[in-house]
Formats: C-alpha cells, structure tokens, sequence
C-alpha cells in the first residue's frame, strides 16, 4: 500500500490509491495552497487529482517539489498524479500540446492518468468554467481518444481515461478505442449512488472514480444535506465514527476510488481512516434508502443567459 492507502490495479497495470486528495479550490492564496497540499503528502495521501480548469497545477507541482526536499516522500514514483483536459483542448490537434503545458505547469516528465474532463467541445480559447451557445462544437470522441492514446504512447501519462461520461458515452468511446479507458471520474456519493453506471463500468473493467464523496460542500453546487441527513447520523452513532468517514466508508465498499479533500489536518487524517472498520448489512441496508439528487453543478457551467439549463442537456445521456 502506497502510503498506508489500497490500491487498485488500472487495465492500464497502473496500481492507484483508493483515496485521492482533490485541488480543486475557490481562489486561495498560492503559499496557502501549497502548504495545504504538503500537509496532504505528509498526512499520507499519495494520489492527488488536478485539472488544468483547477488553475492549481503549478501550487501542486511546487508542493511535490516541497514535499521532496523535506523527505515527506522519496522519489516522484510514490505519487499519482491525474490531471484533465479542459473543454476548449478537446480537440484533436490540441490534446498534446495541453498535455505539454500540465507537466510544465506541474514541473514533471510524466502523469499517472490523464482524463478527458466532460463530454464537450468548446472553441478554442482561454479555459473558463462559464460558457455559452456560441461556444459549442459538436463533440465526436473518436479524434480526440486517438490524441488521447498518442500521448499514452508517447510516455506523457502512464494511463487515460474520462470524467463525466454516461453508460452511453462510454459505450460510443469503446466502439472506436484502440486503449480503452482506464477510469471515468464522476460525482458519486450517498446521496447519488450510480448503481447503473457503477454495474456498467465494472463490466467493462473500467474503474470508478468519484468527486464530491460527501456532496459538494463548500462548492458552488454543493450543500449539506448528506452531512444532515439523519440516516448518516444514525450510522456514525452506531459505528462510534464521523458521519464523513461513514460516507466514504461506503463509497470503499462499493468498490470505487474516491476523491475527498479537506484543508483541516484532523480531517485530512479521518478520511484515511476508513479502512479497518466495516458497514454492517443494517447500515448498507439505512443507506440504500438515502434520497437521491445528483449535485446542482449544470448551471455553474453553463451560466444563466445560457440555451442550455443544465450540462446534460449538452448532450444525449443522464447523469
């Protein structure tokens, strides 16, 4: 175990810890975000999840550097490093060149997983979260998974993979895919369980990944109401644990690999604490009956003066 953390084992051979520390953050002052990304590696998180959208690449690059010189790891090869190409690379001739700019951003000769961050095409311009019609290209998979693939085989990233597809994107991506993916990194939670597409993604060896593992909180389309949901309160009770740990201790259990982030060292540390301790029948049975809503993100994206009410409607699929 890397860190003291599982593994999974990618179809790629790539072995990936089972709890990543996300980058994705509200502006923060950059010797801030370092400071809490080294704080992370010495709490014992060895995968961390970036974005080239995150603008957190270089803080995270810096830390690593941090992190080295203090002896917190030994070498490079101890961490796993995703990042993610934005909408407006999603372009064939573009994906090299984006992946170039991540690993100067980051200060490294390669990443672990590289992911295609939504099924959409924007027109090539400056990364922003906020887009509008005009901004829309048809997105056809196949000319971008093969820039994708050339940047496996050239050594940039040991493996790929998407973020935010559907059973049916996924499906189109595996008819034309010579390296098929090795993960899709999407919102999973209590409160949003993904049975479909969990069952989809094992059948086809693919590996889950999940974001917003306790709802989204602190985010534009988060909120509290897994955190205070009585059904998690029962079960913390019970297990004599956090109501966090007990949502992430489900999401282990469901066989997936989580992203979870928290800025406070005590937290850090709880959400490592997961693993020698089990939900029991009557726990998984309480939680089977959490009420299911996926997080409000669409409008986050797609703005207010937008056609397009939620990033669903983007293309043909649900979430």
């Amino acid at each position: 175990m890397a860190g003291g953390i599982p593994q999974v084992v990618l179809n790629s051979g790539l072995k990936m810890p089972v709890i990543g520390f996300g980058t994705a953050t509200m502006p923060m002052a950059s010797d801030e975000l370092e400071s809490n990304f080294v704080n992370a590696i010495e709490a014992g998180y060895r995968h961390f999840d970036a974005a080239r959208i995150y603008g957190t690449e270089q803080n995270l690059g810096r830390a690593i550097k941090e992190a080295l010189r203090r002896g917190l790891i030994k070498g490079r090869e101890e961490l796993f490093i995703t990042s993610k190409l934005w909408c407006t690379h999603a372009h064939h001739d573009l994906v090299l060149p984006a992946i170039k700019e991540t690993l100067s951003n980051l200060g490294l000769e390669y990443i672990d997983l590289y992911l295609i961050h939504w099924p959409v095409r924007l027109k090539h311009t400056e990364p922003n979260f906020h887009f509008e019609k005009s901004d829309l290209i048809p997105f056809e998979v196949g000319p971008t998974w093969e820039a994708m693939e050339e940047c496996q085989k050239l050594g940039l990233t040991k493996s790929i993979g998407v973020s935010n597809f559907t059973c049916k994107k996924l499906t189109d991506l595996l008819a034309v895919a010579r390296i098929p993916p090795a993960v899709n990194q999407v919102e999973m939670n209590v409160g949003w369980q993904q049975r479909k597409l969990k069952d989809f993604c094992k059948d086809k060896g693919i590996v889950l990944c999940v974001w917003s593992p306790l709802g989204g909180i602190g985010a534009l389309f988060g909120s509290y109401r897994i955190l205070d949901n009585p059904i998690l309160e029962q079960v913390a009770q019970a297990r004599g644990k956090s109501k966090g740990q007990v949502a992430l201790r489900w999401l282990y259990e469901q066989g997936v690999v989580i992203i979870t982030k928290s800025f406070n060292k005590e937290r850090m540390i709880q959400s490592l604490q997961i693993f020698d301790w089990e939900l029991s029948a009557e726990d998984l049975y309480k939680i089977d009956e959490f009420p299911q809503k996926k997080g409000n993100y669409g409008e986050m994206f797609v703005g207010p003066d937008c056609q397009y009410k939620t990033v669903e409607e983007l293309w043909d699929g649900e979430m």
